[in-house]
C-alpha cells in the first residue's frame, strides 16, 4: 500500500489565502504572517498590516523600477506615535524581507485590530482514566509521539464534549 504524501500545511492554505491578499495588494502571505519578526512581538501586538498601495500609473520607462509602495497598518491607541517614529526602520526592514525596496513608506490607520490578541486558553489536564481508555484506543499505531498526540487529542475531543 502507498503511503499518501505529507505537504506543509502552509502549501494548502496559500492558494485560499491568495485572492483575499492579492485584492489588498500583498504579493504573498510573508509580510502579514513574519510581521511579528519584522516589528518585533510587542510592537506587533498592537499592530498589523492592512493592505500595499501601489502607484496607480508607473513613473518612467519599462526598464525603470517600479515606484514604491505604501503599506498602510492598522494600530492601535499610543502605539501609533511610536510605529510613526520607528517607520524607518520598518519600511528598511519589510524591504530586506522581501529583498528588494517594494515599500517607500508607512500610511498608518488608528482603530482596533481585526485578530484576537488574548492568548489561547490552555485545555485542562484529562484525568487518568479517560487518557487510560484513549491509549488504548490508539495502542495499534507504532509511532511513540504519534500515538500519544492522537490520544491527547482523543481526550480533549471527550472533554470538551463533556464539559
Amino acid at each position: 500500500m502507498k503511503k499518501p504524501k505529507l505537504r506543509p500545511l502552509a502549501d494548502l492554505v496559500a492558494p485560499c489565502l491568495q485572492p483575499m491578499l492579492a485584492a489588498k495588494g500583498f504579493a504573498s502571505a510573508d509580510v502579514v504572517v513574519a510581521w511579528p519578526e519584522i516589528v518585533g512581538e510587542r510592537l506587533a501586538a498592537w499592530s498589523e498590516p492592512m493592505k500595499m498601495q501601489f502607484a496607480r500609473k508607473p513613473h518612467g520607462g519599462p526598464d525603470e523600477p517600479p515606484e514604491p509602495a505604501t503599506l498602510v497598518v492598522r494600530v492601535e491607541g499610543a502605539f501609533a506615535l511610536e510605529l510613526q517614529h520607528l517607520a524607518p526602520l520598518i519600511v528598511e526592514r519589510v524591504n530586506a524581507h522581501y529583498g528588494w525596496r517594494c515599500v517607500g513608506r508607512l500610511s498608518f490607520r488608528q482603530g482596533p485590530l481585526e485578530r484576537d490578541r488574548s492568548p489561547p486558553r490552555r485545555a485542562p489536564e484529562p484525568d487518568a482514566a479517560t487518557m487510560a481508555e484513549m491509549r488504548a484506543r490508539v495502542s495499534g499505531v507504532e509511532d511513540d509521539a504519534l500515538r500519544e498526540s492522537l490520544a491527547r487529542l482523543g481526550a480533549g475531543i471527550r472533554a470538551r464534549k463533556s464539559g
